[in-house]
């Protein structure tokens, strides 16, 4: 075969360290554009991104010739960056070191897509503790509690 070709769409999940709750609702729709844009410098476009007070959703398609970790710390480099020069509330925001990153296939695209959109909604029953725990029984991580908070 003279050509490779590849189709990978992956859900990227990190959270503010600790969980700090300090993306309020006037940063996150420039913080998913930014997001966006990081992507986009990688050759990997979102599909989907939203931002909740303590934690990021990313639906994006991923470029075959960029390693997925080169992605993941990229988007959370720049974003960092970016997010200290808009304001004294977002001088003390940092990533939480680790992430969750998980296949989807095309045939899930709108399901995932209509998930990650719902997000306010599904949070109100749901902690991101929990929906994270449930993400990685779904797809059999196996993990020490102790370990994926950090």
């Amino acid at each position: 075969m003279s050509q490779s070709l590849a189709q990978l769409y992956l859900h990227l999940i990190f959270s503010t360290k600790d969980r700090v709750p300090l993306l309020d609702p006037a940063i996150r729709e420039p913080l998913a554009a930014y997001l966006g844009g990081a992507l986009r410098n990688l050759h990997s476009p979102s599909l989907a991104i939203t931002c909740m007070a303590d934690h990021v959703h990313i639906l994006y398609s991923h470029h075959k010739n960029v390693a997925p970790i080169v992605v993941v710390e990229e988007v959370k480099r720049a974003t960092s960056k970016w997010i200290k020069t808009q304001g004294p509330n977002y001088r003390k925001l940092y990533w939480q070191r680790g992430y969750g990153l998980f296949s989807v296939s095309a045939s899930r695209l709108n399901a995932v897509t209509n998930y990650i959109r719902r997000q306010e909604t599904h949070h109100q029953r749901m902690s991101f503790q929990d929906e994270y725990r449930a993400f990685l029984r779904e797809y059999g991580i196996s993990f020490d509690e102790r370990f994926v908070w950090d």
